[in-house]
């Protein structure tokens, strides 16, 4: 086994672990470890709550989640040698739950404390549970499905330089200023407040914790991209922008439907991962890109037979839109929440299975003005009944509910 370079303890809470995590983006945060290029090691990780949600039967804490904490990141991890301008280049050799943590939640986020891609039709907090067989996945509240995880962490990426901080949050606060009374919010601005940095302390603190970007969105640097076929074997080339790259990583996923769409949408855990990095000097001049590049690796799920569920850019009420991918996704999922609804499911039960389990989403046409098309494929394996249509209709059964609040 890789030695363990950052430990956590699940006993203890984030700002008390032998190693400090981290939950903003700032150059100055400090390494926490160095490594050479060529090394192998392994990275444990909090769930990106920091262990604020319980394995239990309430909402309660999905509802009162505290967002200004997440995520919680190990590292930075420095790589003696990077420069700016060169790629890391991280492979993930393997990644898993903790031992005695085989078990992950999966989360419908309130509308006014988060959000989600359908907040507009599922506005209240609800949460799910899973627990994890091997490889496999089953919940308590969402009965007749089981399915094979693809685990991957839905966050990685390195520091910014000063000068990307800046346009980051720029360009983030110029868009919060379309409208800032929003519900969810169109950005989320630096904001002291909760701020964790490593090991950042005394004066300087208060500067960074104060111009440090949210972990929430992936940016140039990759970070919270939530690409599920981020899996075992895959490799990852990260922009270098400040000297060692600091790399960190976290917000590990169980499993996850592409889109991750309730917010809180894979099967989130705490967890190991294995890396393998190295470096490629002068890469970012070598294969100019705007964002990280990666090879997806050759363990995922197998599944082969799936329903396909379309969706096109006419919104709910009928509006036409010009070729918008996201209204065509919306609909796909809509459409998809509607079918399984037919089958005994709550729409909150169907909503966190397109978010937890590993479906497929595709833009399938964005070319035919004025509708785009998006498809989504959900595995018909996963379902331990026939969800196929039939002359004889869906078969319904009481399917219970997921956990709601008190």
């Amino acid at each position: 086994m890789p030695e363990t370079l950052i430990p956590i303890d699940l006993s203890k809470a984030p700002a008390d672990q032998p190693v400090p995590p981290h939950n903003r983006w700032h150059p100055e945060i400090p390494p926490v470890v160095s490594v050479r290029p060529g090394a192998v090691f392994r990275v444990e990780c909090l769930d990106w709550t920091g262990g604020q949600i319980g394995n239990n039967d309430s909402a309660n804490d999905i509802r009162d989640v505290d967002l200004l904490q997440v995520h919680y990141l190990s590292g930075p991890i420095r790589v003696e040698g990077a420069e700016p301008g060169d790629l890391l280049v991280v492979d993930i050799l393997d990644i898993g739950p903790l031992p005695g943590a085989q078990w992950g939640f999966n989360g419908i986020f309130a509308r006014d404390n988060g959000g989600g891609f359908l907040t507009d039709y599922f506005p209240e907090a609800r949460k799910a549970i899973f627990d994890f067989e091997g490889i496999y996945a089953r919940s308590r509240h969402i009965p007749g499905v089981r399915f094979a995880g693809i685990p991957h962490p839905g966050l990685i990426g390195t520091a910014p330089s000063q000068q990307l901080l800046d346009r980051w949050n720029r360009r983030e606060r110029e868009l919060l200023a379309r409208d800032p009374e929003r519900i969810p919010p169109l950005a989320l601005p630096p904001d002291p407040e909760s701020a964790l940095l490593g090991q950042v302390k005394g004066a300087a603190f208060d500067r960074i914790a104060r111009e440090a970007a949210r972990t929430v969105p992936g940016r140039e640097n990759g970070g919270n991209c939530d690409i599920k076929n981020l899996s075992r074997g895959s490799r990852i080339y990260l922009p270098v922008f400040i000297p060692g790259a600091n790399l960190s990583l976290g917000d590990l996923h169980f499993s996850q439907g592409d889109g991750e769409i309730t917010f809180c949408g894979a099967i989130e855990m705490a967890g190991f991962v294995d890396l393998h990095v190295d470096v490629i000097k002068g890469g970012m001049n070598k294969y100019p890109n705007a964002n990280p590049i990666f090879e997806p690796g050759p363990v995922e799920p197998r599944y082969t037979r799936y329903l396909v569920f379309e969706g096109i850019s006419v919104t709910e009420n009928d509006r036409q839109t010009y070729l918008d991918a996201h209204v065509a996704y919306r609909r796909a999922c809509l459409n998809a929440i509607d079918y399984l609804q037919q089958f005994g499911y709550t729409g909150e039960q169907a909503y966190m299975i397109l978010g937890t389990a590993p479906v497929e989403g595709r833009i399938s046409g964005i070319v035919d003005i004025p509708n785009a098309v998006c498809t989504l494929y959900v595995p018909m394996e996963i379902f331990e009944f026939d969800i196929r249509p039939s002359a004889d209709g869906p078969r319904v059964e009481d399917r219970g509910q997921v956990a709601v609040t008190t």
